[in-house]
């Protein structure tokens, strides 16, 4: 769905972005990740049409966005960080003229309109002036613009500025069934936890470069952070503790037993995911007191400071 190689960027003196080159499927939410002045948003704008290149290939669903920039962008949905809105319109009447823009057809578009107000929770706004809502509401309608159009592609940067914790939920869900629908998106963020949740894959940007990108097993193997597996018994006496490291080393995938703290167990795990609900039944089936039972992963928060990143263009 978007494609980018070998892109590089430059204002003046300054390399914004140099020789990146990301693949994103659909159905894939990727996230950029890096600090201020990394890239991220003038890749971003790059991909979107805003920026013009210095070099390197953009293409969005296929279509190349130097040799056919209508076609390519017709796909695209693109929400900036900083969000201008025409203050003096009404809700309703700021999506209407954007589906208009996209071309939408005049008896299709308020039936998109109230279904993206309602998709958004800014339905009791339908006839507000958009100058007096909120940082958080203007966000949602700025969500939903991009979206209006149903997008084969999906940009956006810091789309969770401004919100309070159900107004991220809300986006994040928006985000999720947009992905299930075969959407690809891109989304940049300094909230690493949230991305954690809602990412597929990510890339770390540092001085306009990608330091690593990929999915989440490829980043935690480049880091070097392993996968848990941790069990809490409620009673952890010798015998029950000796049953439960038979049971692991038993078991493929399962490493060397350790103990964290009093009754709380943890291993590295290599197998599949498929097989842990086998494991639990084993362990319970040799009678063990398991009071917990969960796989701990290495998060982007992780990742992110693991790999270095950090530094400045």
């Amino acid at each position: 769905m978007i494609e980018i190689k070998s892109l590089r960027v430059d204002y003046e003196n300054v390399t914004a972005v140099s020789d990146v080159s990301i693949a994103v499927e659909p159905g894939c939410v990727f996230g950029l990740v890096g600090p201020n002045g990394s890239g991220k948003t003038s890749l971003l704008k790059a991909i979107a049409g805003l920026v013009e290149p210095t070099y390197g290939d953009i293409k969005i669903c296929g279509y190349d966005l130097e040799l056919n920039p209508q076609a390519a962008l017709q796909k695209l949905g693109f929400m900036p960080d900083f969000n201008p809105v025409y203050e003096n319109l009404k809700v309703w009447e700021y999506l209407d003229v954007f589906a208009t823009a996209y071309m939408i057809e005049r008896n299709k578009r308020m039936e998109l309109v109230e279904k993206w107000l309602g998709q958004v929770g800014l339905r009791e706004k339908t006839d507000a002036l958009i100058h007096t809502l909120s940082r958080g509401m203007r966000q949602r309608l700025v969500l939903a613009r991009t979206l209006i159009h149903d997008p084969e592609a999906v940009l956006l940067d810091e789309p969770a500025s401004g919100l309070d914790p159900m107004g991220r939920i809300e986006m994040r869900n928006i985000l999720k069934e947009a992905a299930r629908g075969g959407k690809a998106i891109i989304i940049s963020s300094h909230i690493l936890t949230e991305l954690s949740d809602l990412c597929d894959a990510a890339g770390i940007m540092e001085k306009g470069r990608m330091v690593v990108s990929g999915d989440m097993a490829r980043l935690r193997a480049y880091t070097g952070m392993k996968t848990e597996i941790v069990v809490h018994l409620s009673e952890a006496s010798d015998k029950t503790i000796k049953k439960l490291k038979a049971a692991l080393e038993s078991r493929p995938g399962a490493g060397a037993l350790k103990e964290e703290k009093k009754g709380e167990f943890c291993a590295e795990y290599t197998g599949s995911r498929d097989d842990l609900p086998g494991l639990l039944g084993a362990l319970m089936k040799e009678g063990l007191p398991v009071a917990q039972f969960f796989v701990r992963e290495a998060g982007l928060e992780d990742i992110y400071f693991k790999a270095g990143a950090g530094k400045t263009s």
